[in-house]
């Protein structure tokens, strides 16, 4: 790689970590940069996630003391399924044939998309009319998990909008929660990423370097930032980024 390309993902992986440290959505910067760097959409969406993996697991740690059940399950035992949930998921990307995930993956962009910009609306709706069981929220873990394994655009504020229906859980006492199952997702896609070597190293070590420095400073930030300007801005990255895969893919 060149020093141009390790600075884009460098830049790349310090914006993908700051955005989730800010309100998720951190693949929306880090899969089109390995795209654009010339990587197959599936290794792009493996080495994503690896690249992301541990900005993920030191915000699991810096929230540990905070993880309580959720809806009447342990967070074990939704970990457990997550990370089950994974690992189906992921291997299902490896199974995938690149350019079937080419036409899919912009559906799943859109998809995310639309839950940045109406997910919490519409999980308070539905919570004022729906009263969901513990096994309801498990079984929908376990496709989140899946979901996480097999591409993760949007998946946290699918938790976000999950836990809020299932489990009356407030914005704020998920964080802890939800950063668990997202790094317990990652952490089962990336054993089946790295073991089927589907992760463009050249590419990842300056992205997880930067996704690491990324989400610290995002942490900082967001002490400081009014959340509504920060949802904002993301949802207009992922409406770009949502429409230039469109264009690559059927255009």
């Amino acid at each position: 790689m060149t020093l141009a390309e390790l600075t884009l993902a460098a830049l790349a992986g310090i914006a993908g970590g700051a955005m989730n440290a800010l309100a998720g959505g951190g693949t929306f910067a880090t899969l089109p940069a390995l795209i654009a760097l010339g990587l197959p959409a599936t290794i792009a969406n493996a080495t994503s996630n690896v690249s992301l993996l541990p900005g993920a697991a030191t915000s699991t740690f810096a929230y540990r003391s905070e993880l309580r059940p959720l809806g009447g399950v342990s967070v074990r035992r939704l970990g457990a399924i997550t990370f089950a949930g994974g690992f189906v998921g992921s291997l299902l990307l490896v199974w995938t044939p690149g350019r079937a995930f080419d036409v899919i993956v912009p559906w799943l962009l859109l998809y995310a998309t639309l839950l940045l910009a109406f997910g919490r609306h519409a999980a308070e709706w539905l919570r004022s009319r729906v009263t969901i069981g513990p096994r309801a929220l498990m079984a929908v873990q376990a496709l989140l998990g899946v979901y996480g394994g097999y591409f993760g655009g949007g998946i946290g504020l699918m938790m976000t909008a999950t836990y809020g229906l299932l489990a009356a859980v407030t914005p704020r006492a998920m964080f802890a929660p939800r950063t668990l199952m997202l790094t317990m997702a990652n952490l089962a896609a990336a054993f089946v990423f790295i073991g089927g070597g589907m992760v463009a190293w050249a590419a990842c070590l300056p992205m997880l370097a930067g996704a690491v420095a990324g989400g610290w400073a995002g942490a900082l930030m967001g002490k400081r930032l009014p959340a509504h300007l920060v949802h904002i801005g993301t949802i207009l990255i992922s409406i770009a980024t949502t429409a230039v895969f469109f264009r690559r893919a059927y255009f």
